[in-house]
């Protein structure tokens, strides 16, 4: 049953142990529910049957009954919210946690807001069930056919008057199922889609503004906003109509059990006792199954949420073993990739990157030169060749192991909301205040740091927002000083800086580059002139590689490059 809970319902282990146990609450908390109907069936028993028990048997049976029940009534609530709350953070936890060993690739497929909403939306979905429906849910299965062979074997005839119209009224409901999942995940995904354009408005509100796209966008939320609403109301009837349904036919249990018990009782078939105890039977179902009737639709509208997060789960991960990493020479042979199945972005790609050397990619823009980057810090794994370093290919190292040796700085900067310091000590967790500084210093950040209101204790808001693109790219480039790990990958680090910056973190790499291995993507090929290779990239292919005087020899696209870079220096505006 566990296995079945993990799978079901999206659970963790100890989340599925823990609702196995208010299962059980739940289920002696329902069978404790008949503990008072037999109390007063004893009553009856007394005064119309003609049967005297002491007062101070009730006074002893009341209050063992009322210990009882209070006593499961607490084990069920402690179970039922104090589990039910750890479970959801350990859920949250685990979907974190597998987040982060998922390649970039899954997250270039699936838009933030929507990983957002799983982790916090679904979750808490999924909380209200575990502490509301799920448990009493499945306790109703384990107690009902119990109950129901009992009354049936007591008094067939009353005991199906009081079970048949519960079974029909529930098939009702089952019958229902694939529409109401169907429409409730129609209405899920138009959620998503709502959320995702609410942020997409909001990062771009600059843009927005600049271009005056303020009344499109306005259209286009208000016609989604309306869609969703639409659905929201399908989604409720196609629910609703199936409980009122199956409500109207239960109703007839009760209905029935009294008529057909007083003709029996008439007929000396049954005493009163037994009338009695059919109609409280019927009644305490009836409340039950009520509870059931809304517990299951619940459980209907978890479907999208938990196929969501099963999603996750079974994403594949990065697989590889920890490995020692001596030398740093990468190699790549006859790499092929390609982000979708549509479009091949790398086509044979094959190329040496040697330790204490810089290997500058170059080529126009689009050519493959950043996917080549992406693949040997492995954030993306390529499709067929090879990349090996130090003799293994990284397919077979852990990301964590190929990770400790590699600093990227990417053209698009990424920096969280918090303080300068701690920006820049994301390189390296363990390092001291004065090694950040340090490491700031090189990438020429002292400076601008040092004007900030606190200095390095500023806080820069969410991305860097308080900087400039230049600032931004410089702590970036800082952060890749601090980890000095023996690979380097830099892409197109100077796009957001001015000359003089550009040249001071020239000559700071310069300085911490010995014994290194560097790759670097640059569009300024006076930068990349002097480096110790230059790999040049065309349609996802090597077309040459050599040192600059080499390629001006024997690369045409080299030499266009050069040539367009010489028209750019003497444009004027």
């Amino acid at each position: 049953m566990r296995k079945w809970l993990e799978r079901r319902f999206a659970l963790t282990p100890q989340g599925a142990r823990d609702t196995m146990r208010t299962i059980f609450a739940s289920f002696l908390v329902s069978v404790s529910a008949y503990a008072t109907a037999y109390l007063l069936l004893l009553v009856i028993d007394d005064f119309a049957l003609g049967h005297h028990r002491p007062a101070s048997f009730y006074i002893i049976l009341s209050t063992v009954i009322l210990i009882v029940v209070l006593i499961l009534m607490f084990t069920e609530y402690d179970c039922m919210y104090n589990t039910t709350y750890r479970e959801s953070a350990n859920l949250r936890v685990e979907i974190a946690d597998r987040l982060n060993k998922l390649p970039l690739s899954y997250f270039s497929g699936h838009d933030m807001s929507d990983l957002t909403q799983t982790i916090m939306a679904d979750v808490e979905a999924i909380e209200h069930a575990m502490s509301h429906s799920i448990p009493k849910f499945v306790a109703f299965f384990f107690y009902f056919p119990i109950l129901a062979v009992m009354l049936i074997g007591y008094n067939y005839k009353l005991g199906l008057t009081v079970i048949v119209p519960i079974v029909l009224g529930y098939s009702l409901i089952a019958l229902s199922k694939r529409l109401q999942i169907s429409m409730n995940k129609k209405y899920y995904l138009q959620l998503r889609k709502n959320s995702e354009s609410f942020q997409e408005a909001i990062e771009n509100a600059q843009e927005i503004r600049s271009f005056g796209l303020k009344k499109t966008l306005h259209s286009k939320l208000d016609a989604q906003m309306e869609e969703s609403e639409a659905l929201h109301l399908k989604s409720e009837i196609t629910s609703a109509i199936p409980l009122l349904s199956s409500n109207i036919v239960m109703q007839l249990s009760m209905a029935l059990t009294m008529i057909l018990g007083v003709n029996m009782m008439i007929n000396g078939e049954i005493d009163v006792l037994v009338l009695t105890a059919y109609i409280i039977a019927a009644i305490k179902i009836k409340e039950a199954v009520d509870t059931i009737s809304e517990n299951v639709s619940e459980i209907y509208y978890l479907d999208a949420r938990i196929e969501r997060i099963n999603d996750i789960r079974n994403a594949a991960v990065q697989e590889g073993k920890d490995t020692e990493i001596n030398s740093c020479d990468i190699c790549l042979r006859d790499v092929t990739f390609s982000y979708n199945e549509d479009s091949q972005v790398l086509k044979g790609v094959s190329f040496e990157a040697k330790q204490n050397e810089v290997t500058a990619l170059v080529g126009v823009s689009g050519c493959g030169k950043t996917s080549i980057l992406r693949l040997i810090s492995r954030l993306y794994d390529y499709d067929g060749g090879f990349i090996t370093i130090d003799g293994k290919d990284i397919k077979s190292i852990s990301t964590s192991s190929l990770f400790k040796k590699v600093s990227i700085v990417f053209q698009d900067v990424i920096l969280f909301n918090t303080t300068v310091m701690e920006n820049i000590r994301l390189g390296n967790k363990n390092a001291s205040d004065e090694q950040v500084r340090e490491a700031a210093k090189f990438a020429n950040c002292d400076e601008f740091i040092s004007k900030l209101p606190e200095g390095y204790h500023t806080k820069i808001g969410e991305n860097g927002i308080t900087l400039s693109g230049g600032e931004r790219q410089r702590l970036s480039i800082a952060r890749a000083f601090l980890k000095d790990a023996p690979i380097i990958i830099l892409d197109e680090i100077a796009a957001a800086l001015d000359v003089e910056n550009e040249k001071k973190i020239q000559d700071s790499l310069n300085r911490l580059i010995s014994g290194k291995t560097v790759i670097i993507i640059s569009h300024r090929l006076k930068s990349v002139q002097h480096v110790n290779r230059i790999v040049v990239v065309d349609s996802g292919k090597v077309e040459a590689y050599g040192t600059h005087e080499e390629l001006l020899k024997i690369s045409s696209t080299y030499q266009k490059l050069v040539k367009n870079a010489l028209l750019v220096e003497k444009f004027i505006y």
